[in-house]
């Protein structure tokens, strides 16, 4: 992959071979962030763990304090007073057994989160073959399976992240944005680690965080010490 001017000024200033403290890393990540837009910083959380199996998977959802920087967009399903519910919470849809052609034949993806309530994951789960590969499936552990439609829509607005292993094992979230100041990035990727330290299997018997790595959009990455969170 060929790499812009811009890219390869800013990976100067990174030591591949260092593991950066948490505040240099921002300071660094940051620094490199050039893009004309404001560029999405990220986590990728390499672990120890093997998805396969069901005890090593980890699965949760965490609201950074400063938020994502970005508007999620949110569709709830949800019917008669859960519904009403979900829209004076602010959700930016709501409906049931309607939207499922809509999604399905018209390719409506026009939402960043799905919650549902219990009573609906019948009619969700007609979808689960669109929504699973995408993320999108609701889901009890994440928060958004839930009679308390009020309070995910809220949480999700406010910057609340889902975490997960991806099929190799790496959880990939965002932190916050290029704009944000060193301390929001620092109290949201330790809220994030926090999160996931938290989350880690009783079986492990290996090393669970293997490398962490944070990224901008169009920067070079820049690795953490593990064991120098905080």
């Amino acid at each position: 992959m060929k790499h812009g001017k811009k890219y390869l000024e800013a990976a100067k200033a990174i030591d591949r071979t260092t593991l950066y403290d948490t505040v240099d890393a921002i300071s660094l990540v940051k620094k490199s962030a050039t893009a004309k837009f404001d560029e999405t910083i990220e986590a990728h959380i390499r672990t120890g763990l093997d998805g396969r199996h069901a005890d090593q998977q980890i699965r949760g959802a965490v609201v950074l304090p400063h938020g994502t920087g970005k508007v999620t967009r949110i569709l709830v399903f949800a019917k008669d007073a859960k519904a009403e519910e979900a829209k004076a919470a602010g959700a930016d849809y709501v409906g049931g057994e309607e939207l499922i052609p809509k999604i399905q034949k018209e390719n409506w993806f026009e939402f960043d989160v799905v919650v549902a309530t219990p009573d609906m994951m019948g009619v969700v789960g007609r979808l689960g073959r669109v929504l699973g590969p995408k993320g999108l499936m609701p889901n009890p552990k994440a928060g958004t399976v839930t009679m308390d439609v009020t309070k995910a829509v809220n949480d999700i607005k406010a910057g609340k992240i889902e975490y997960r292993l991806d099929k190799t094992n790496i959880v990939h979230v965002p932190v916050g944005k290029a704009s944000f100041s060193e301390d929001q990035l620092k109290d949201n990727f330790n809220t994030l680690m926090d999160a996931i330290l938290k989350a880690k299997p009783a079986v492990l018997k290996g090393t669970y965080l293997k490398s962490i790595t944070l990224t901008s959009t169009m920067g070079p990455g820049v690795k953490v010490n593990p064991l120098k969170l905080g």
